[in-house]
């Protein structure tokens, strides 16, 4: 029926991370201003509930469209703890 959550389509802009976790996202958000890479936050987090499993838990980063392989790059080099429920999901 589902086939694992996916990132909004935003014109213009890329998702270039996704956790769980606000305060992962909010660091590579942080390293990426860092670096004057812009991004925004889009979180899918439900406020009502204190969920960080699935669809409706899910936090998105996001960067104009000229800047994805320099973010890309940029996050690969950011020492982030995985997070398993996004990483259990790609395997």
């Amino acid at each position: 029926m589902f086939d694992g959550p996916k990132p909004n389509d935003i014109e213009d802009w890329v998702c270039v991370f996704e956790r769980g976790t606000e305060y992962e996202v909010e660091a590579a958000k942080n390293y990426l201003s860092s670096l004057d890479i812009p991004s925004n936050i889009l979180s899918k987090r439900d406020s009502a509930f204190s969920l960080n499993v699935g669809e409706t838990a899910l936090v998105y980063l996001y960067v104009p469209k000229e800047y994805e392989q320099e973010a890309r790059e940029a996050i690969e080099e950011l020492d982030l703890p995985s997070d398993s429920n996004v990483d259990q999901e790609e395997e």
